[in-house]
């Protein structure tokens, strides 16, 4: 775990510059353009679709992913833009890697990626390190993405610093009664609503047309649902496609949804 020695000027835009600022992995990644991704620990399937569509079409861009690594959305985003363009800032020291049922994720981002932290090794994380953390990691983008939030959840500290800050908050559209929070961002004003991904992504770069492929992963489980098989097979995708909820885990075989 290293000091990150120079200023990071996306965060002068925060109340107080972090008197600390540690990382492992390629710090180069904070001179490329930056968005930020937050939202909720339980989502809808609509909403890790959606996220995940997008992490990955502005990787393919060459922006950056800035999320907090945690469950739900967050790892969403790093999986979707994929480990070496992704940043997770950090709530406790870096070799803590919290949450643990993201440590191989974590672990990858750390390996090809960048993570950060404004806490010590060996730091645990409390109730007030996620606030400090949630700090940064909207500093650090240019503008914030909330894919699904409640008014009652963590993610208001990020919508509001986002808002101290001055920066764009975006949203995906949802249903009446569904994301109270961004739906009210949206009413309000405060938010404008993603309708359509490859126009989002264009403010940042090109959009390429990628051909569709096949995915060989849920073709194999398709003829092959045996959980050992797969895992043996395609271990570091089982976790992912289960995450996002087009895979089920059940009595030892793997049912494609």
């Amino acid at each position: 775990m290293k000091k990150l020695e120079e200023k990071i000027t996306a965060c002068e835009a925060m109340k107080s510059y972090p008197s600390e600022i540690y990382y492992e992995g390629n710090k180069e990644l904070l001179a490329r353009k930056k968005v930020s991704i937050v939202g909720s620990r339980k989502t809808s399937k609509y909403s890790r679709e959606m996220t995940h569509k997008l992490s990955y079409s502005l990787a393919k861009v060459g922006v950056c992913i800035v999320s907090g690594g945690a469950m739900g959305i967050d790892a969403v985003a790093h999986l979707g833009a994929g480990a070496s363009n992704t940043i997770a800032v950090l709530p406790c020291g870096i070799n803590v890697k919290y949450p643990s049922v993201n440590k191989n994720l974590l672990k990858n981002i750390e390996d090809e990626g960048l993570l950060l932290s404004q806490f010590k090794a060996d730091d645990k994380a409390r109730p007030w390190t996620f606030v400090v953390r949630n700090e940064l990691v909207v500093a650090l983008g240019e503008v914030l993405v909330v894919a699904e939030a409640e008014l009652d959840s963590g993610s208001m500290r990020s919508i509001e610093y986002a808002l101290s800050m001055g920066k764009e908050i975006f949203v995906f559209p949802h249903r009446l009664g569904e994301s109270s929070a961004t739906n009210t961002l949206l009413k309000e004003g405060k938010a404008k609503a993603i309708y359509d991904i490859n126009a989002f992504v264009s403010r940042f770069g090109n959009v390429a047309n990628f051909q569709v492929n096949k995915d060989e992963f849920l073709e194999y489980c398709e003829n092959n649902s045996d959980y050992d098989a797969v895992v043996s097979k395609f271990s570091s995708k089982v976790f992912e496609y289960e995450l996002l909820g087009k895979i089920e885990v059940v009595n030892g075989k793997i049912n494609v949804l």
